[in-house]
């Protein structure tokens, strides 16, 4: 899926190193819900039951000139009778953060939802405290739905929740 300076492609098991290196930086791992470190097996296992199984679609978010993988962006708990899915997404090289690529991804995995997909519903959920990520979803057309104060315990205590949502009405 061609997004102007960036692009999304399926993700592979070739990329296990590369996803298992980003999800343990302590800047990607800070804005997790999934806290605890990421090894190469917890990927490959994620990858067989989860992404081979359609329960999750994911791709590696790239920039266009140069073909350089920069993260992620995944679909999971997809929820064929509900026709509603969580989305996610992370920056996983630090230079690459801050351009809008974010954003991009997200305006991308909208239409991917709503066209694709044939979602009714694509939520996420954001840490209150991650105001780039709450503006950049709100860009690409989220609406918060819920704030859940002291929702997830992390080693600095308690963090507020953001429950963000695009609806379809289009779609059935």
């Amino acid at each position: 899926m061609d997004l102007g300076p960036v692009y999304l492609r399926p993700i592979t098991m070739d990329d296990t190193e590369r996803i298992v290196g980003w999800r343990n930086s302590d800047r990607v791992r800070k804005n997790f819900i999934f806290q605890k470190p990421f090894t190469v097996q917890g990927h490959i296992e994620w990858m067989e039951t989860k992404v081979v199984s359609g329960e999750v679609v994911q791709f590696i978010l790239c920039e266009t000139e140069g073909d350089r993988p920069v993260g992620s962006v995944y679909f999971r708990d997809i929820d064929r009778e509900n026709n509603r899915a969580e989305y996610g997404i992370f920056i996983g090289e630090e230079d690459a953060a801050g351009k809008g690529y974010g954003t991009l991804a997200a305006k991308g995995a909208v239409c991917y939802a709503r066209d694709k997909m044939g979602l009714h519903k694509l939520m996420l959920r954001v840490f209150a405290d991650n105001t780039a990520a709450v503006r950049s979803y709100e860009k690409a057309g989220f609406v918060k739905e819920a704030f859940l104060k002291d929702e997830i315990k992390g080693n600095d205590g308690y963090r507020d929740l953001i429950l963000m949502a695009c609806l379809f009405p289009e779609n059935p």
